[in-house]
């Protein structure tokens, strides 16, 4: 028992005698680390076990298509005049209904909503009001299967769950609707467009999973900038803080005369094996966590760009204007919710979108042209693939998460460049669906696998929840083990501190020359 008094103190670990000054450095800085960010990472776990089952509330794709009404274009169109600002920022369109009306939705690049024309005027569709933003809602609820009418509409400028994207879209539109589970549906009222659903089993989990575990409180992520910057620092230090503890649970692990492994007892001895048994995955965690963030532009990539420009070409905006013309002769059938622009090899084509997702390629009359494996080569000669082929089921770097599944078939073509870059086309419209170049195969395998335990074979549930959920639990002890002693030690340093100042004060006053007060005397 002797080499475990040596490491005790009253219970608390110290370091053995015979560690160097950096050593007892380390212990110290992963002592007092482990208060705040201990705490913190702590949360990242407890929240992780909800967002095994709840993300982030979010209105997919797929169900805003479905809550679309099948485009008529009766009595239509009139190809409005684009300002040359617009036209020269033009980067595609799409053709669908609002509120009856076929409508042309124009993109202006990246972070915009656009702007919005009501094709049977060609003048901009004005202003959404309340009573528009209540029919659009309703409407996207049937396609929901909310069958219940809205409470109230009320506009706000965003909230816990729009605030992400509520620049583009204020001022918003919050339609609640009166059914059991409370749901809300938001509309865009610079466009009219549903964009965001939740109800109040998605919120409550929402707070206690996908807010905390990003840090996403409106407050802080409001200002994507101060937002970034605390999420990356707390994942610096929760690696910084995973590393020290890993070594000096590694440096404190061996046989002792006693025949222990380890000079700690209590909490502490189970902290110290249960960190060394799962400390290499919570740093693997916490670490592809920050990786999430882009930090520095590490994983920015920025390959994938010459290579999506050489497929789609330089499009005009003649060359858009004359698609929209052609678009306005073209009768749709029943099962078509849009029609989109799709810029091909410096070729402006539409392509017809179904309410369940799928798409094909339109000739300009309207008729089905899905792609040729001709026109795929040729498009993809430019940039010399080593090989080509047609993929009918997902590969490992396209592939859907999360119950999201993406458009199959697709060609899949391997570049000679020297990321090895992967290029995947829709087979029916040629459209370019996924770049993948060095930076996103490690992006995918550190982001995706490492983060959610992502790989081949374990995505299939319920095998992914077996593993994941107690690997988390491991974690999470750890994690909390570790926040709770240094809190008690931490404690304990105060509180000798206290004494240690207490009774310098009381030895300076018993050595002072001067005589000392009846109170003095009587506090002593």
């Amino acid at each position: 028992m002797r080499g475990a008094s040596l490491a005790t103190q009253g219970g608390t670990p110290r370091a053995p005698k015979t560690r160097g000054p950096l050593f007892r450095a380390l212990m110290v800085i992963h002592r007092y680390l482990g208060v705040a960010t201990g705490v913190l990472m702590t949360v990242w776990c407890l929240s992780g076990f909800v967002m095994m089952y709840q993300g982030y509330p979010a209105l997919t794709e797929p169900e805003r298509l479905a809550g679309l009404q099948p485009l008529d274009l009766h009595d239509c169109c009139v190809v409005p005049e684009l300002d040359p600002e617009d036209a020269a920022a033009l980067s595609g369109f799409r053709i669908e209904m609002l509120d009856g009306r076929p409508i042309l939705r124009a993109a202006m690049g990246r972070g915009s909503a656009g702007k919005t024309y009501d094709l049977t005027t060609g003048l901009p569709f004005g202003d959404i009001d309340a009573d528009m933003a209540g029919r659009m809602a309703r409407r996207q609820a049937e396609a929901l299967e909310i069958w219940a009418d809205p409470a109230w509409v009320r506009p706000i400028r965003q909230d816990q769950w729009t605030v992400q994207f509520a620049k583009r879209h204020q001022p918003l539109y919050q339609v609640r609707f009166d059914d059991p589970r409370r749901s809300d549906i938001y509309v865009s009222g610079v466009n009219g467009q549903a964009f965001q659903h939740t109800n109040a089993r998605e919120r409550l989990l929402g707070w206690l999973g996908a807010v905390p575990h990003w840090l996403y409180p409106t407050v802080l992520r409001q200002n994507g900038k101060l937002w970034n910057d605390v999420v990356v620092w707390t994942s610096v230090a929760g690696s910084f803080l995973t590393v020290t503890g890993l070594y000096v649970g590694v440096v404190h692990f061996g046989r002792r005369r006693n025949g222990r492994m380890s000079p700690f007892r209590g909490l502490w001895f189970w902290h110290h094996m249960i960190g060394l048994i799962f400390g290499v995955l919570t740093l693997t965690w916490v670490f592809s966590g920050l990786m999430t963030m882009n930090p520095w532009g590490l994983l920015e990539g920025g390959g994938d760009r010459p290579v999506r420009q050489v497929l789609t070409g330089e499009a005009t905006g003649e060359q858009f204007r004359q698609a929209l013309t052609d678009a306005a002769r073209i009768t749709p059938d029943a099962k078509t919710a849009q029609l989109v622009a799709v810029p091909i090899a410096g070729q402006v084509r539409l392509a017809a979108v179904h309410g369940d997702g799928s798409q094909v390629r339109l000739a300009p009359t309207g008729l089905p042209d899905p792609v040729t494996e001709a026109e795929v080569r040729s498009m993809l000669a430019p940039l010399k693939p080593v090989s080509i082929e047609r993929l009918t089921r997902e590969d490992a770097y396209y592939y859907g998460r999360k119950g999201d599944r993406p458009a199959l078939p697709v060609w899949r073509a391997v570049l000679s460049d020297a990321q090895k870059t992967r290029v995947y086309l829709d087979a029916d419209t040629g459209q370019v669906r996924r770049v993948v170049d060095r930076d996103g195969r490690w992006s995918r395998w550190i982001r995706n696998g490492l983060h959610g335990l992502d790989f081949d074979g374990l995505r299939t549930r319920p095998i992914w929840d077996l593993v994941v959920l107690p690997l988390l639990f491991g974690v999470t002890l750890v994690c909390a083990t570790g926040a709770w002693m240094s809190f008690r030690r931490i404690g304990r340093d105060i509180s000798g501190l206290s004494h240690a100042l207490t009774a310098a004060r009381t030895s300076r006053r018993r050595r002072s020359p001067f005589p000392q007060s009846p109170a003095d005397h009587e506090r002593n």
